[in-house]
């Protein structure tokens, strides 16, 4: 019998502790969850010096006017003209990307992969996206090389364009014919010496 109570006593004894703790999940604080922590940075974003970039096609953060959309979605997808400043010395290419977070595919959609432009080049005159005077082109996600205007599933409210100019310290080398946004951004990590985005909004 005096066996009998101290299990039971025991057995009462881990309940109550199951019933009035919190678990801890591993490396947190108990019944806290961890903070998810972000290892890449989204272009646009960081600590490097800021690019300065505009363009005579619309204002930052405005609608992208409707010759810049893709053919088939009203547009003609003529791209925009760009222009940065504010490059560090060091620089020794620059890179064009354009790239809609909002894009219903879980990964978002990369419309323009441009990169190796001579460091001297500091602007990109309008319609150039499909045919660049300078630098290398890669894929967008709608399988081309060169630019490829917004297109968004109709209803699917305002997407946001995010033109971004990345200053390297070095010349890519090494790149395949089909480099896509997301193998450009990480082959660029490291090398992102100044960065500066210019953000165009569209919907259908």
């Amino acid at each position: 019998m005096r066996t009998a109570s101290i299990l039971i006593a025991a057995l009462a004894i881990a309940v109550a502790g199951c019933n009035n703790s919190s678990p801890t999940p591993p490396g947190g604080t108990p019944g806290v969850a961890p903070t998810p922590t972000v290892t890449l940075r989204a272009p646009g974003t960081g600590t490097v010096p800021a690019l300065v970039v505009t363009s005579t096609a619309f204002a930052t953060n405005t609608t992208v006017p409707t010759p810049e959309a893709q053919n088939g979605c009203g547009g003609t997808n003529v791209s925009p003209d760009l222009t940065w400043t504010g490059a560090p010395a060091a620089t020794k290419s620059f890179a064009i990307t354009e790239f809609d977070a909002d894009a219903p595919t879980g990964t978002g959609f990369w419309h323009w992969v441009l990169y190796n432009i001579p460091p001297n080049v500091t602007s990109i005159a309008a319609g150039a996206g499909t045919n660049p005077p300078a630098g290398t082109s890669g894929l967008s996600d709608y399988g081309s090389l060169g630019y490829g205007g917004p297109c968004p599933p109709v209803g699917d409210g305002t997407h946001h364009y995010a033109f971004t100019i990345s200053a390297l310290d070095t010349l890519l080398t090494g790149m395949p014919p089909s480099t896509t946004g997301a193998f450009l951004t990480f082959n660029m990590r490291g090398h992102i010496i100044a960065q500066g985005t210019y953000l165009g909004l569209f919907s259908r």
